[in-house]
């Protein structure tokens, strides 16, 4: 199976903060499965680290109210093109991500507040036919994995 994974799921140093959130699990899935890294900030233009992003009233902002809608767009656009071009069966992306959050992300507070909500990239997948799942799920990965 072939599967797109938020690039700092599988060790790259590309979150806003310049690190990675390395998570074994899911880099173990590369011994039987092709993985297809992938940071929808980085291809959207944006530099690492950069300034910590949430979503509020549909627009991305940066804590001191800088819009950068416009780069998580084009990042996410950027994903799909190669997801479809790829032909990836699935994609796993970082939970809480303004661009990657597929259940939960932040309120646009930042006060650390989560709520129900997709990231921009999620959420452009999974309208375009994408199952997008988080690093947590490990029982849907698998169920998923298992079924195909």
């Amino acid at each position: 199976m072939k599967i797109l994974v938020s690039a700092c799921l599988l060790g790259l140093a590309c979150r806003y903060d310049g690190k990675p959130s390395f998570n074994e699990d899911l880099f173990s899935l590369i011994k039987n499965h092709e993985l297809v890294p992938v940071c929808p900030e980085q291809l959207g233009g944006l530099t690492t680290p950069r300034n910590p992003n949430e979503i509020l009233n549909g627009k991305v902002l940066e804590k001191n109210g800088k819009d950068n809608s416009k780069p998580y767009i084009r990042g996410a656009k950027e994903t799909l093109h190669i997801a479809k071009l790829l032909k990836c069966d699935f994609a796993i992306l970082k939970e809480r991500s303004p661009s990657c959050g597929s259940t939960m992300i932040y309120d646009g507070t930042f006060t650390s507040t989560k709520v129900p909500g997709n990231g921009i990239t999620a959420q452009l997948l999974k309208e375009n036919g994408f199952i997008v799942l988080s690093e947590g799920n490990l029982d849907a990965i698998s169920a998923l994995l298992n079924k195909k």
